[in-house]
């Protein structure tokens, strides 16, 4: 992360975009973004200088539980798809909420080449119900000093959750 980043506080102020917009980014495996199409620029702010080569972490909201993170990478690195929401930070601090679908990419060969995210606008009503999850996990994490402990205990939580909800990852995002 840039130290221009790190100085980058969130505004409060929430953007959006048209229900017929779709946001593309593809990332190497180390996830540093290799493509962005303008609808991504547009609402992160940045011109595609900026984008191309930076990490796509670029856009992480620090109110967003590092939990999320890790299933999402566990998911894709293990070759499967994900969906799940995810609220992004613009450069200007400003905040934009999507439903992320994110994919493995692979070569004719079959090798593991990078990913490719197609965000779309998401359901009011399931971003009402992810923020108060997404609250207390960030509040789990933030509860230890060890970030990796953090990490480990909030992700714990959050199967715990589903587990005794009954539902898997993917059937708790459907049923938002």
């Amino acid at each position: 992360m840039t130290p221009a980043r790190l100085q980058i506080a969130p505004t409060g102020v929430e953007r959006f975009f048209a229900e017929d917009e779709i946001i593309v980014t593809k990332t190497d495996v180390a996830g540093r973004i290799t493509y962005a199409n303008p609808v991504f620029l547009r609402m992160a702010g940045y011109r595609e200088a900026e984008a191309l080569g930076a990490p796509h972490s670029l856009i992480r909201h620090p109110e967003m539980p590092r939990a999320v993170f890790k299933l999402l990478w566990d998911r894709i690195m293990g070759g499967h798809e994900i969906f799940a929401y995810v609220n992004n930070m613009a450069s200007n601090g400003d905040h934009y909420w999507v439903l992320a679908h994110v994919t493995p990419s692979h070569d004719q060969h079959g090798s593991l080449i990078g990913f490719h995210s197609m965000r779309r606008v998401p359901d009011r009503r399931a971003v009402l119900a992810v923020e108060p999850l997404y609250a207390v996990l960030l509040a789990e994490e933030q509860r230890h000093y060890d970030r990796a402990r953090g990490l480990e205990a909030s992700h714990a939580m959050m199967v715990d959750i589903l587990d005794k909800a009954g539902v898997s990852y993917d059937e708790w995002v459907w049923s938002l």
